[in-house]
C-alpha cells in the first residue's frame, strides 16, 4: 500500500488504528513537517496537520498535508468553520480530494478572541455537522451546495471530533452527518472513559464509525493547569499528585510514562478503533510512548 489509505484500511480491518498531530509552522518553510513526518510516519497511519489551531496564523493545513504526502506520511487534514464561508470551504473540499489527501477531520475551530487577531470576525457560515454532510455530499453524489454537479468527485475519509464524554447521542449525530472516525479529546481517566465507550458500544456506533482515543503526555506542570482547564477534560487526582510528586525536571518523563500507561489501558477497552496521539511541538516522543505501550511499528523503521 502507498501513503494513502493507511487509516482507511486499519479502520476497516480492526487493526488498533494510531493517530498523531503536526501542527503547521509560523513561517513560509515546511520543514518543520518533514522533520515530524520522517519522526512519525512508520509509528502512526495517519497524522492530523492543524488548520490554525488556537486561532493563530500558520502554514494552512491545506499545504501541510500536501508536504506530508510528499514526505510519505498519510495526512489527515484539519478543516474548520471558522475561517471560510460555503464557497471557499468547498473550494478547499475539491482542492484536497484533487491533491491526494485521503482524510479530512472537520469541525469548528477555537473563537477567533482566543487567537493572535482576537479582532478577527469568526465566519462560521457552516456548522460542523453541515460542513460534515456538505463534504459527504460532494464525495458520494458529487453535488455542491448549490446543487450543481462536480466532475470527478472528490474521495475521502470523513472525521469528526468529540469530547469522549456525555451524551452518546453526539456520536450518533457526527455519523448521521457522515463521520467515519471520530476523535476524542484528551482521555485521562480511563475508567470513566470506558463508561462512555459502553454506551457508544451498546448503541452499535463504534461498529459504524471509528473512535479514537485521544492522549497525550503532560510534560510540565504548567502544561498540566492548561490541560486540565480544557473542555470535556478530567486529570484524576492520582495523576495530578503523581506528576507533583516528582523532582520538576522529571515531570517530562513521568508524563510520558504515564501516557504510555493510558495507551496500554485503553487498547483492553472493546469498541476502541484505536487511538490519537496529541504531542504537538515534541513529535518525536510519540514512538517512545507507543513502544512503551507495547505497539509496534506500522512500517519498516529501515
Amino acid at each position: 500500500m502507498g501513503v494513502t489509505g493507511r487509516l482507511r484500511e486499519a479502520l476497516r480491518s480492526g487493526v488498533f488504528a494510531v493517530t498523531a498531530e503536526i501542527g503547521p509552522p509560523r513561517g513560509a518553510d515546511l520543514g518543520a513537517i518533514r522533520d515530524a513526518a520522517a519522526v512519525l510516519r512508520a509509528w502512526v497511519h495517519a497524522a492530523n496537520i492543524t488548520d490554525n489551531q488556537g486561532a493563530q496564523v500558520r502554514v494552512s493545513s491545506l499545504a501541510g498535508s500536501v508536504a506530508a504526502l510528499a514526505a510519505g506520511l498519510e495526512p489527515v487534514m484539519q478543516m474548520t468553520t471558522r475561517d471560510r464561508n460555503r464557497i471557499a470551504l468547498q473550494s478547499d473540499l475539491l482542492a484536497a480530494g484533487a491533491l491526494g489527501v485521503p482524510n479530512l477531520l472537520l469541525m469548528t475551530g477555537d473563537r477567533p478572541e482566543r487567537g493572535d487577531h482576537a479582532e478577527a470576525t469568526g465566519v462560521f457560515d457552516l456548522s460542523s455537522g453541515a460542513l460534515l454532510r456538505a463534504a459527504r455530499a460532494l464525495r458520494d453524489d458529487g453535488v455542491l451546495l448549490s446543487g450543481r454537479q462536480v466532475e470527478p468527485p472528490p474521495d475521502y475519509l470523513l472525521g469528526a471530533v468529540d469530547l469522549g464524554s456525555g451524551s452518546p447521542d453526539r456520536v450518533a449525530a457526527k455519523i448521521e452527518d457522515g463521520a467515519e472516525f471520530v476523535q476524542t479529546q484528551f482521555v485521562f481517566d480511563v475508567p470513566a472513559f470506558a463508561g462512555w465507550l459502553g454506551r457508544v458500544r451498546d448503541l452499535g456506533l463504534d461498529r459504524r464509525c471509528g473512535i479514537l482515543a485521544g492522549v497525550g503526555p503532560i510534560r510540565s506542570l504548567r502544561a498540566l493547569a492548561v490541560i486540565a482547564g480544557l473542555p470535556g477534560v478530567t486529570v484524576p487526582d492520582a495523576l495530578v499528585r503523581r506528576l507533583r510528586g516528582v523532582p520538576e525536571d522529571r515531570v517530562a518523563a513521568e508524563g510520558m510514562t504515564a501516557c504510555a500507561e493510558t495507551v496500554a489501558a485503553l487498547r483492553e477497552l472493546p469498541g476502541l478503533a484505536g487511538v490519537h496521539v496529541m504531542s504537538v511541538g515534541h513529535e518525536r516522543g510519540v514512538p517512545e510512548i507507543l513502544a512503551a505501550a507495547g505497539l509496534r511499528p506500522v512500517l519498516p523503521t529501515t
